[in-house]
């Protein structure tokens, strides 16, 4: 097997402009492949489970993959994307809330040639920060209204510092975000603001109406972006305070991604009642988290915590009543 070649990624670039694309970072058969498996195979156990307790007329085994989402998303309501995501919700946790932990997705996170990458960032000592998620986007068309402003549906723009606690302010945190399909215009790929981290963190307010969560309002962004398109193995980094967002899905498939997050160990993470762990240590290797085992652990005894002591106060630090938020 032919060795592959050292990663390198421009920083300084990265520095100026706030993000970075990097094409051909990741092998699709290696690396991606078998998180598509994996989440295939959990469709198919969790079709099955819900056809037998009468959450759905059908397993659309028929189907294609995005219209299949699609379905079993509006027989199931927001409730039936809870098992794929790779967190928890902020509250109603219970013993029995669903997280996907599995062993492909624990080898994306921890990918040598995506770590390699992210320690020419931020440096050698590397927590994996638990503000992650997947999203997987059928075509907007299909989705029922519910989850338009959603994990599958439009990600409204905001800034990733933007919508963690404040004690995050200090912290490097890197967002890596991974298209396990290609990401296009077309099926909504992301879209950036560049050079807007310059310009420091602006003001989110919160949902109203037909946008749901937190979102900067068009007239602290401006009207000018770059959309970023991407093919299946590349990545695309970006500064925690780059203004971003992603556009519809208007294509007949599912746009299929990832956002990660990294930051150098004993920052604080923004999200203090989930669990980080330590992905690279070039100063105490013994601390790396090599089993998926153990990551999966440490989300199910976070559940088990969070059930039973559920987190007090905010999860974020805009009010609404921001002046700008008044007339957004």
């Amino acid at each position: 097997m032919a060795v592959a070649s050292p990663v390198r990624v421009d920083v300084e670039r990265f520095e100026e402009e706030g993000y970075l694309v990097a094409e051909g970072l990741l092998d699709p058969a290696q690396d991606l492949d078998p998180v598509i498996d994996e989440y295939m195979a959990l469709l198919d156990t969790l079709t099955a489970q819900w056809l037998a307790e009468g959450k759905i007329t059908s397993t659309h085994a028929d189907l294609p993959f995005a219209q299949r989402m699609a379905q079993v998303l509006s027989e199931t309501s927001s409730a039936g994307y809870r098992p794929f995501d790779i967190s928890l919700p902020f509250s109603g946790v219970t013993e029995e809330t669903p997280i996907h932990l599995g062993p492909a997705v624990f080898q994306l996170l921890t990918s040598p040639r995506l770590i390699d990458a992210v320690e020419q960032l931020i440096g050698s000592e590397i927590l994996s920060n638990p503000i992650q998620h997947v999203r997987i986007k059928p075509p907007q068309a299909l989705l029922p209204p519910e989850f338009q402003s959603s994990l599958v549906g439009q990600t409204d723009w905001h800034q990733d510092q933007g919508v963690a606690l404040p004690e995050v302010d200090e912290t490097t945190m890197l967002t890596v975000w991974l298209p396990i399909t290609d990401a296009t215009e077309e099926n909504g790929c992301l879209c950036v603001v560049p050079y807007s981290h310059q310009r420091g963190l602006v003001t989110h307010c919160p949902g109203r109406g037909q946008r749901k969560g937190l979102h900067i309002p068009d007239e602290v962004r401006g009207r000018a972006y770059t959309p970023v398109p991407i093919k299946r193995g590349g990545a695309l980094f970006l500064h925690c305070r780059t203004m971003h967002a992603s556009l519809k899905n208007e294509s007949d498939g599912v746009r299929w991604s990832f956002d990660l997050r990294y930051q150098p160990i004993g920052q604080p993470t923004g999200r203090p009642w989930f669990p980080a762990f330590v992905v690279r240590s070039r100063h105490n290797p013994v601390s790396e988290v090599t089993d998926w085992r153990v990551w999966a652990d440490l989300w199910r005894q976070t559940r088990t915590r969070l059930a039973a002591e559920p987190p007090a106060g905010k999860f974020n630090r805009w009010t609404g009543e921001e002046a700008v938020c008044e007339v957004a």
